[in-house]
């Protein structure tokens, strides 16, 4: 079996055709035609896989069967560890009984006081998110009784977060003690202490992004990625293939030679454009969500967080377009596997497009991730825009689907997207490890829940060595406002929750004996 998966593995990161559906966008017009072959130099992947067309049972955001009809428009993420039969039909609710007789008014003389008061119930968290419906009052309510929902608010999860970017030799020691590269022969290796940056800026200094970086190998075959905000790009030697010697050029700059560390190292090119650098104006947000029954607690609570995150930003940045599209997935078998949503600038229509979805099927720990981002990946990104994906999930792909999963992140990588994964509930080594790869490789951070919050299911600790606790949507909100602005934003002290390890923007503090207890 092992045998079989690294010569898959081999197959998906030695192509030599250029991805179908980003050869427009990754490839400058001065570009030459893909010519790397599995023995070349500056590696490109294999095409993505054409999946069958969703069908229309995938694509209608629904109401389960087993939700109940009163239940109210500004709650409607159901969830349910079971799968859904359409064929079954919920019984109506019973009627309700008469309303109880008014109480007599009090005797003449007689207080309140001389009986216990009775204490009214704390009034629940308002809701974040709401669909413009009005809310029911008391008198309205159906006086049978229903099936208890928890209203949620923004703000309750907690999370931390890490840049294996900025930590290379602790992801480097990550990789030798997990030992998941060797036993997966599918999963990728990635090196982060090896890496060639490109940094482009204009004549004022500023960072340039959406620039083309064009850079190409001894045998000429070539790379060309985009800079991001911070107008960089990262690329790495291992992974991409790179011969000793390359040359680059920056937006149509003359050639420049450069070696490539062929050891732990980092080299830095710098290019400075000609005119003004462009500016952000526009940002494409895609979440992928594993909607399987596992998920159920996670699910519940983005809805809200979503709306916190787009008001954060609308209100840092208020000349942003935002687009959201969304692509939720399960499993081989389930109801569905992937279910898309295409980009829209309607934060109303985003809004249902998530609220309506529920939590149910997967069966067995791994789900159909691969698919979800091969959905992702064809989505109709915009050029100008900074590019930023939202995976949420708990379980990483088959064995079997690594190969695909790692090749849909390289083109989300090769179309400039940033990939911010957030381990979910129950998130296990090789889940962690694939979602760790894919932030590193488009320039990323990897998010994870911890149980600060107090809710859902135990989280799995990270094998992360230092980090800072705070509240996820804040979290999250700091992570793609740095990629908008192209800088690291930090929390504010007030805002963490704890620290572990010894952290320092960012970094961890290594111990002077590090290199001696990892080696």
């Amino acid at each position: 079996m092992r045998k079989t998966l690294s010569a898959v593995l081999m197959a998906a990161i030695s192509g030599t055709a250029v991805p179908v559906p980003i050869h427009a966008a990754a490839l400058s017009a001065g570009a030459s035609p893909q010519q790397s072959s599995a023995s070349g130099y500056c590696r490109r992947p294999d095409p993505l896989p054409r999946l069958e067309a969703e069908s229309a049972l995938q694509q209608a955001a629904r109401t389960p069967t087993s939700a109940p009809t009163s239940a109210p428009v500004d709650a409607e993420i159901v969830t349910t560890g079971s799968r859904v039969t359409s064929g079954e039909a919920p019984p109506p609710p019973p009627p309700p009984p008469p309303p109880p007789p008014p109480p007599a008014p009090p005797a003449p003389g007689s207080s309140a006081a001389g009986t216990a008061p009775r204490v009214a119930a704390p009034a629940p968290p308002p809701v974040a998110m709401t669909t413009g419906a009005p809310a029911r009052s008391a008198a309205g309510s159906p006086s049978y009784p229903s099936r208890p929902r928890e209203q949620v608010q923004s703000g309750m999860l907690t999370a931390g977060e890490h840049d294996d970017l900025l930590n290379p030799e602790l992801y480097a020691s990550y990789v030798r003690r997990s030992g998941l590269g060797q036993q997966v022969k599918a999963l990728p290796v990635l090196d982060t202490a090896r890496l060639l940056t490109v940094a482009v800026e204009d004549a004022s200094g500023r960072p340039a992004p959406f620039v083309p970086v064009e850079l190409r190998c001894s045998d000429g075959n070539s790379l060309t990625l985009t800079t991001q905000a911070d107008g960089t790009v990262a690329f790495f030697p291992g992974l991409d293939r790179l011969s000793t010697s390359v040359r680059i050029r920056a937006g149509g700059s003359d050639w420049r030679v450069v070696d490539v560390p062929r050891t732990a190292g980092k080299a830095r090119v710098g290019f400075t454009i000609e005119g003004a650098a462009a500016k952000v104006t526009r940002l494409d947000l895609a979440l992928v969500v594993d909607v399987t029954g596992s998920m159920s607690d996670e699910l519940q609570f983005l809805q809200a967080e979503l709306d916190s995150i787009v008001a954060s930003l609308n209100q840092r940045h208020p000349e942003l377009d935002i687009r959201i599209g969304m692509t939720f997935y399960r499993d081989q078998g389930d109801e569905f596997v992937t279910r898309t949503f295409p980009f829209t600038g309607d934060g109303a229509t985003a809004r249902g497009n998530l609220g309506r979805q529920f939590a149910g099927g997967g069966g067995d720990y791994e789900e159909a991730m691969q698919d979800a981002l091969v959905r992702a990946a064809g989505l109709e990104w915009r050029r100008d825009a900074v590019k930023t994906l939202v995976l949420v999930a708990d379980a990483p792909p088959h064995a079997e689907d690594v190969p695909r999963a790692w090749l849909a992140a390289e083109h989300l990588r090769a179309q400039r997207v940033q990939v911010v994964p957030v381990g979910a509930s129950g998130v296990g080594d090789l889940a962690e490890y694939v979602m760790r790869a894919m932030a590193a490789a488009t320039q990323s951070r990897y998010a994870f829940l911890t149980d600060d919050s107090g809710i859902g299911d135990p989280h799995a600790p990270p094998a992360i060595d230092c980090y800072l606790v705070t509240r996820l949507d804040k979290l999250l909100t700091r992570i793609i406002d740095s990629q908008i602005s192209g800088r690291r934003i930090e929390p504010e002290k007030a805002d963490v929750i704890r620290s572990v390890g010894r952290y320092d923007a960012g970094k961890c503090i290594l111990p002077p004996d590090f290199g001696r207890e990892n080696g």
